[in-house]
C-alpha cells in the first residue's frame, strides 16, 4: 500500500471516508444555517422582518424564522369501565318485573397524550412563537416561557408557558426541526440579553467554523525493517 497507508483502499478505510462525509454533511448544513441566522439577525437589528408573513404583528414585533409543522396539545385516550355488570330484573307481582341498571364499575381514564391536531404556518418572532393552521392557532409568549423539550431526533417540540394549563407543541420534519431548534435558541437569548449578545454568540461560532471542520486523517506508516 505504500509509504502511506490509503485509508481509502481497504474496508476500514472506506467506513472512515463514510463517517467523514456524514459528518461533514452535517457541518455544511450548520454552516448554511449560521448563515441564515446571522442574516436574520441583520435583519432585526434593521428592524426589519426576514421572512415573509401574512400574520398580524404587534408593535415591534419582528419575523425571525417560518416553517410548516403539526401542532400538538395534551388529552387522553378514551377512558373505559373496568368491574362493571350486567343488570338483571326482579319480580314484583305477577307479570311485572322492576328492571335494575347494570353497574358500570370504576372508571378509569385514558392515557394522557400528546393528540395532532393540524398542520399550519409556523412563526418564530422576537416576542412569541405563532402557530397557524386551517382548524387552530395557538401562541406560545417568551413573557411567559417556562421551558420547552424536544424530541431524540430534535423534530418533535413540547413547550410550555405560564399561562396555558396543557402543554403543547410542534412537530417538525426531522430538518427543519434542527434549524427552528438553533432559531429558537438565540431567539431566547435575544429576549434574555439582547441583539449585541446574539451578535457577539454568532461571531463566536463563525470564527470556529475553520477549525471544526471534519476531515479524514491519514496515517502514516513506518517503514518496514529490511
Amino acid at each position: 500500500m505504500g509509504f502511506f497507508n490509503d485509508l481509502f483502499g481497504d474496508r476500514q478505510g472506506k467506513k472512515a471516508q463514510s463517517e467523514v462525509e456524514r459528518l461533514h454533511k452535517e457541518w455544511s448544513e450548520d454552516v448554511a444555517t449560521l448563515a441564515k441566522l446571522k442574516e436574520a439577525f441583520i435583519s432585526v437589528q434593521d428592524g426589519e422582518d426576514s421572512e415573509n408573513h401574512e400574520m398580524v404583528t404587534k408593535a415591534g414585533e419582528i419575523v425571525i424564522w417560518a416553517g410548516i409543522g403539526q401542532y400538538h396539545e395534551a388529552g387522553r385516550t378514551a377512558g373505559q369501565y373496568v368491574g362493571s355488570s350486567q343488570g338483571f330484573s326482579i319480580p314484583v307481582v305477577a307479570g311485572i318485573r322492576y328492571r335494575v341498571g347494570a353497574q358500570r364499575g370504576t372508571f378509569i381514564p385514558g392515557e394522557e397524550i400528546q393528540i395532532y391536531k393540524d398542520t399550519g404556518q409556523v412563526y418564530l418572532t422576537t416576542d412569541r412563537l405563532v402557530f397557524n393552521g386551517s382548524t387552530n392557532t395557538a401562541e406560545w409568549k417568551f413573557d411567559k416561557w417556562l421551558g420547552a423539550g424536544a424530541s431524540p431526533d430534535g423534530g418533535d417540540f413540547i413547550f410550555h408557558v405560564s399561562n396555558r394549563k396543557k402543554s403543547s407543541g410542534i412537530l417538525f420534519d426531522k430538518d427543519v426541526g434542527e434549524e427552528f431548534n438553533r432559531f429558537l435558541a438565540f431567539a431566547l437569548i435575544h429576549v434574555n440579553d439582547g441583539i449585541e449578545r446574539v451578535m457577539k454568540e454568532i461571531a463566536g461560532l463563525e470564527e470556529r467554523i475553520p477549525t471544526e471542520e471534519p476531515k479524514l486523517q491519514k496515517v502514516i506508516e513506518a517503514p518496514k525493517p529490511q
